[in-house]
């Protein structure tokens, strides 16, 4: 775990997820790497370095075919290593769904309990400088919905250090979302050895009117909205949940008990979006506490657009938040 001193390291985000996967393949020589072009370092460097001091048979180069990166991670898995398996862009990952879905999400419970798939898919999602409609869409809803995967989608440095650090151990098939736009956003990282657990939400600003939930590129939004909110005399509190599965939904339901509101904000798509989730959650073990009708931001219904004017009109940020919590207040 992370050193009780308080030192920290500073370093970008893809650096953090570097620095947790050559520690990881350092304690344990089952931990390999697999994807396209990996062995320069991938497509946003996130495994920069590792070819160098772990060699070829453990930082694998593969076909430009997804299906085949998951299948050969699955069957990696089952039979003793721990693959990290890269897909680039989380919408390359639809090439692969069968692997995905009917192969790493259920041979746990086809197979009794008698194996295991502990696989890391990673996939940078999301929206960064007019990548439009096939390089810029958040699909986490599409690996929540699936019993078997567990999911995280961290914000910040530390957390990417930790969370992979966690997925990595963890026994079962992991999916592990690094938003495009905050791979170079650089923050302190605790030295040592920084795990976060799955499963566990941070309170990230304390309030008393009204509670955000959110999660990746989103949470930089909500705190800049935070800001704006408290000069408008509105004290939110922000919760960002860091890992979709499992859900920590003590940690949201704690401070929605308390404010009585909520705002649920993710840049996927709001229609169908893991934000329904929380929401029907939230109203369904919360109901007599709420004092008002919680309000999901989400992405418009439509393909990401190229054009950055029509992309910020299809894709929610800062003014967003801020608008829907003025909403949820009784304010416009």
């Amino acid at each position: 775990m992370a050193q009780r001193d308080g030192t920290t390291r500073r370093m970008s985000f893809g650096q953090a997820t570097v620095d947790a996967m050559r520690s990881a393949m350092r304690e344990d020589d089952r931990v390999v790497v697999l994807g396209e072009d990996i062995s320069w370092g991938g497509n946003f460097g996130q495994f920069r370095g590792l070819l160098d001091e772990f060699g070829p048979d453990r930082v694998i180069d593969m076909p430009i075919s997804e299906a085949i990166i998951m299948a050969v991670g699955v069957g990696a898995a089952v039979t003793g290593l721990r693959p990290v398996a890269s897909m680039s862009f989380v919408e390359f990952t639809l090439g692969a769904m069968d692997e995905i879905v009917n192969q790493a999400a259920k041979f746990r419970y086809m197979f009794g309990g008698q194996v295991s798939v502990p696989l890391v898919l990673r996939a940078s999602d999301g929206v960064l400088r007019s990548s439009a409609g096939q390089h810029s869409s958040s699909l986490e809803g599409l690996f929540t919905h699936l019993p078997g995967l567990k999911v995280v989608a961290p914000s910040n440095p530390a957390d990417a250090r930790g969370l992979l650090r966690a997925a990595i151990a963890d026994d079962d098939p992991v999916v592990y979302l690094e938003n495009k736009r905050i791979t170079a956003k650089r923050g302190p990282v605790p030295a040592g050895d920084h795990v976060v657990p799955l499963g566990s939400a941070a309170v990230r600003r304390t309030g008393a009117d009204l509670t955000i939930v959110t999660y990746s590129v989103m949470t930089l939004h909500a705190e800049k909205a935070c800001a704006r909110l408290a000069e408008m005399g509105i004290d939110a509190e922000l919760i960002e949940l860091r890992s979709l599965v499992p859900l920590d939904l003590d940690t949201v339901l704690s401070s929605v008990v308390r404010t009585g509101r909520v705002v649920v904000a993710h840049e996927a798509w709001e229609f169908g979006g893991f934000g329904a989730e929380v929401v029907a959650a939230i109203t369904g073990q919360a109901f007599d506490r709420l004092r008002a009708a919680p309000v999901r931001v989400g992405a418009a219904q439509a393909p990401i657009p190229f054009s950055p004017p029509l992309e910020r009109a299809v894709v929610p940020g800062e003014d967003e938040i801020v608008a829907a919590a003025r909403e949820v207040m009784g304010l416009c």
